[in-house]
């Protein structure tokens, strides 16, 4: 594997958010030099606060994670949407460029139509159907037009967040411990991604040097109803009955694809091998994390 040991000093854009926290506990830990900024500090739909911020602190590489992710609210939105997740990441990738800083730029599997039968990979071709998925794959063109060099990297179903954890892992336990049943989707397929996995993943790819776009999710894919089985047993809740439903059943404002599972081909065609098994990865963090919740060394340089 090539080596690009020399990157110390890392901006994250969004470090504040579910995967930021994780992110920039990980690097920090790992010794890095890590400036954790989010909205109220780095607005990314600001050009010359970005510049200004940069130029501030002189990171060697940026991390853009910063996005509008609510899936709904972009579709009610959409000119929200694309001046954040589209224009915002323009704003990196131009400065980026003048500055000659590679970025990590974070993507979605939903940049896809989700009419295939099996995951996607790195060489299908995306065809967003939402606002959000749109505007997230408009951003991932800005920076393959404008920046100096990138890893363009697409995530499935993020989980995490431990303690402040209020998406899907967090609600189906919540749900299960007060009705004792749960209903969930059956019809809709994805790869759940741990931010733990996702950061250390992003972390050895930045050593590589070998730029490029990549999926990496944890390994294997699933519907909703088979994650919320996965995850009553990990919380260790018997005898709580899982019905299967169409989704249908949840109208939403929003379209989701059937399929948004991806296959991390890429990596695994350079020698990646990084990202364990969905399973092992939920289990891990409902029994050491979410469940048992860990106290934090943080250490690192906000803005």
């Amino acid at each position: 594997m090539d080596k690009n040991t020399s990157i110390k000093r890392v901006l994250v854009t969004g470090g504040r958010g579910m995967l930021g926290n994780d992110l920039c506990r990980i690097f920090d830990e790992k010794g890095m030099v890590v400036f954790q900024t989010d909205i109220d500090d780095m607005d990314v739909r600001n050009y010359d606060l970005i510049r200004k911020t940069i130029e501030d602190n002189q990171p060697e590489i940026i991390l853009h994670l910063a996005a509008l992710t609510d899936v709904d609210e972009c579709e009610r939105s959409p000119e929200e949407a694309y001046l954040t997740n589209a224009i915002g990441t323009k704003n990196i990738a131009l400065i980026s460029k003048n500055c000659k800083l590679p970025v990590v730029y974070i993507s979605t599997g939903s940049v896809f139509n989700g009419e295939k039968a099996e995951p996607y990979d790195e060489f299908d071709k995306p065809d967003p159907k939402s606002a959000y998925s749109r505007s997230k794959y408009i951003g991932e063109e800005f920076i393959k037009d404008f920046s100096y060099s990138y890893y363009i990297v697409r995530a499935g179903w993020m989980f995490g967040g431990g303690p402040q954890d209020k998406k899907f892992v967090a609600k189906m336990i919540e749900i299960a411990r007060k009705n004792g049943k749960l209903s969930a989707v059956n019809d809709k397929f994805g790869t759940p991604t741990y931010t733990v996995d996702f950061a250390n993943g992003i972390f050895n790819l930045i050593q590589t040097g070998r730029y490029g776009i990549y999926h990496m999710g944890n390994t294997g894919w699933c519907s909703r109803m088979e994650m919320a089985e996965r995850i009553v047993e990990y919380a260790g809740l018997k005898d709580c009955p899982i019905t299967g439903v169409s989704s249908a059943m949840f109208p939403l404002s929003a379209h989701r694809p059937r399929m948004e599972a991806i296959d991390n081909l890429h990596c695994r065609l350079e020698g990646f091998d990084w990202m364990r098994h969905w399973t092992e990865a939920l289990s891990d963090y409902i029994t050491t994390t979410l469940l048992q919740p860990q106290k934090s060394t943080l250490t690192i340089k906000e803005m």
